[in-house]
């Protein structure tokens, strides 16, 4: 989830392999990545994971990839990582409803933190994952704002702008519920603003139509017609949004992008 493949210094492949995800093209991202070493692996197996959050489907996939990154980890730092990722992929399957995997995702990313210490990139993106769970599958929103502060921090040290569109969004979707207006406008704005520049366009229609949520007509309206736009674009994905774009919106719901 994290990263995001654009800055100056990134190599043609990785640049390529951005391009591929952030258009919801995961296969084919995943196919340009061979997994012959744990970081290889590794990132082809949380990209096969993503897709599965997003489109409910590549379960299959997914496993193997996984299994192919956890073989090849050695380093407390490659193992944590497999784990965070074995962690997110039994979430989505519990979120998703393809089988309960709760207590799965809880051991697994409670592995995940005691191999990922705290201060380095990757507890930014753990914590926030254990975000995820406390909110979506605890039904603990004070524990996932604590979780979501936490990755926000470390996103803002380690300067990973993709992730810290997530924080901004799910920090925002818990002031929404609480009535914070204000709040939950500024965050949802942050959100599309860093989806926009890195032009992260699957991610761009939920922010779109979250933000429509907190603003008052004529605005909403627009808001939703063009995130209704890139979700066709996308052909249906994320598959969540379906519900959330008819004509009458639901009350806001666990926003998993």
């Amino acid at each position: 989830m994290s990263g995001n493949g654009t800055t100056a210094d990134d190599d043609p492949l990785q640049t390529a392999v951005w391009r591929l995800r952030s258009r919801a093209c995961w296969a084919d991202a995943a196919a340009l990545l061979q997994p012959v070493t744990a970081q290889a692996a590794l990132q082809r197996a949380a990209l096969l994971v993503e897709r599965c959050l997003y489109t409910e489907q590549g379960w299959g996939e997914a496993e193997d990839a996984l299994r192919t990154a956890e073989a090849l980890a050695h380093s407390d730092d490659e193992r944590g990582a497999a784990a965070c990722e074995r962690g997110q992929l039994a979430y989505a399957a519990t979120l998703h409803s393809v089988r309960d995997r709760a207590d799965e995702a809880r051991a697994a990313l409670g592995r995940a933190a005691a191999l990922i210490p705290p201060g380095v990139a990757g507890r930014a993106l753990l914590d926030f994952r254990r975000g995820l769970l406390a909110e979506n599958l605890a039904r603990s929103p004070q524990a996932a704002r604590a979780a979501y502060r936490r990755a926000h921090a470390g996103a803002t040290a380690h300067a990973d702008p993709l992730l810290l569109s997530f924080t901004w969004r799910h920090l925002a979707g818990l002031a929404l519920r609480e009535g914070e207006l204000a709040e939950a406008r500024h965050g949802f704005a942050e959100s599309l603003r860093i989806r926009e520049e890195l032009g992260y366009l699957v991610g761009t229609a939920p922010a779109l139509a979250s933000l429509a949520d907190t603003e008052a007509e004529p605005e909403a309206t627009r808001l939703r017609e063009e995130a209704r736009r890139l979700f066709r674009l996308l052909g249906g994905v994320p598959t969540w949004l379906a519900g959330h774009l008819s004509p009458t919106p639901p009350a806001p719901d666990a926003a998993t992008a």
